[in-house]
């Protein structure tokens, strides 16, 4: 697999195309705070690592409004493995008139763009959530 976190965002998106209550993932520490950034966003509304077999996996419990509508109505890579996007903190782009979610990659970690501009930091774009 060449990008395994655009699988996982892609996962999710097809998961809340077919109205699914939760998606798998396979494992591994960067999705595992992707999601952390996720569930604490309020874009979904739990996660677990599961054992399956001999591969760990996460378990991501999607989550809907009250009208059954899904939370997450777009989810869209911004760096790829063949370019990557890097942003200074007063370059980080808003999402949707600051609707939507940036998350950023720092050196301190995954964190959201709000977070990132706290701490002025700046770092590579990995996704944006609306």
């Amino acid at each position: 697999m060449t990008d395994p976190i655009s699988d996982m965002l892609t996962r999710i998106r097809n998961a809340y195309a077919s109205r699914k209550t939760e998606v798998v993932v396979p494992y591994s520490n960067f999705k595992h705070n992707l999601a952390k950034v996720l569930m604490h966003g309020g874009w979904i509304r739990n996660f677990e690592v599961g054992n399956d077999s001999k591969f760990k996996n996460l378990q991501l419990e999607l989550k809907y409004t009250a009208e059954g509508q899904p939370v997450i109505s777009g989810i869209q890579r911004i760096s790829k493995p063949g370019q990557r996007i890097y942003k200074k903190t007063t370059d980080i782009p808003r999402v949707m008139g600051g609707l939507g979610t940036t998350i950023v990659s720092t050196s301190k970690g995954l964190v959201t763009a709000e977070n990132a501009r706290k701490q002025k930091i700046g770092g590579e774009i990995i996704c944006q959530i609306w």
